[in-house]
């Protein structure tokens, strides 16, 4: 049985961070987007808002900055590894983030067989951002049926990794899911959960299992 594994980025491959936090880190904007953060976790604002309002803070953002966040950024242990034996095992695995596309595409190079993102214009920024290109939780679920259709498998054949709010519905729509350093959300709803810093770990409560 193929499988598709279904990582979400921020709190999960990013390790107490998001990518708008490390690429703002840059910037010495770090304050105000963990304010938003807390915003979009809550509840208070929605995605479109919430990408509209960064994107804003980023006017002077470029691909130096973005390649600096993302070299420097806290990410979980051995993500390269857990994404190579998946592929060894003739399995896939992508990524699924509300993050921009432009940080998110970039995990391609370790391994994923694909990786989506909100769409936002390309740096350094001379569009606003359309709504219509940012990503919700009831969006992942669609870009999962639309890798499913891909690569031949089925929701039954997928698990999900994520941590909070943004993976709720992807956790509802598929059989097999790991909390990982998960907040209050996903309470009750994870198949497995994984307190840590190292994927291999929270990969292994899966590997085996058929």
């Amino acid at each position: 049985m193929t499988r598709l594994h279904l990582f979400d980025l921020d709190g999960t491959l990013l390790h107490g961070t998001s990518a708008p936090v490390e690429i703002s880190r840059q910037l010495g904007l770090e304050a105000q987007t963990v304010a938003l953060d807390r915003e979009i976790s809550a509840g208070l604002i929605g995605p479109p808002e919430y990408a509209t309002r960064v994107r804003a803070l980023w006017a002077d953002l470029t691909e130096a900055h973005v390649t600096a966040a993302f070299e420097g950024a806290p990410w979980l242990a051995r993500i390269r590894e857990v994404w190579a034996e998946i592929r060894g095992e003739g399995d896939y695995c992508a990524v699924v983030s509300l993050s921009p596309s432009f940080f998110v595409e970039r995990l391609t190079g370790w391994g994923a067989h694909a990786a989506y993102g909100s769409c936002f214009p390309a740096v350094p920024f001379t569009q606003p951002v359309d709504p219509a290109g940012v990503l919700s939780a009831a969006a992942k679920v669609r870009i999962a049926d639309r890798l499913c259709e891909e690569f031949g498998v089925t929701r039954a054949d997928c698990i999900a990794y994520g941590d909070s709010l943004s993976d709720m519905d992807l956790f509802g729509a598929v059989p097999v899911s790991v909390a990982v350093n998960a907040d209050r959300h996903l309470t009750g709803l994870a198949t497995h959960s994984y307190m840590g810093m190292d994927l291999w770990e929270a990969y292994e409560l899966v590997r085996t299992a058929r």
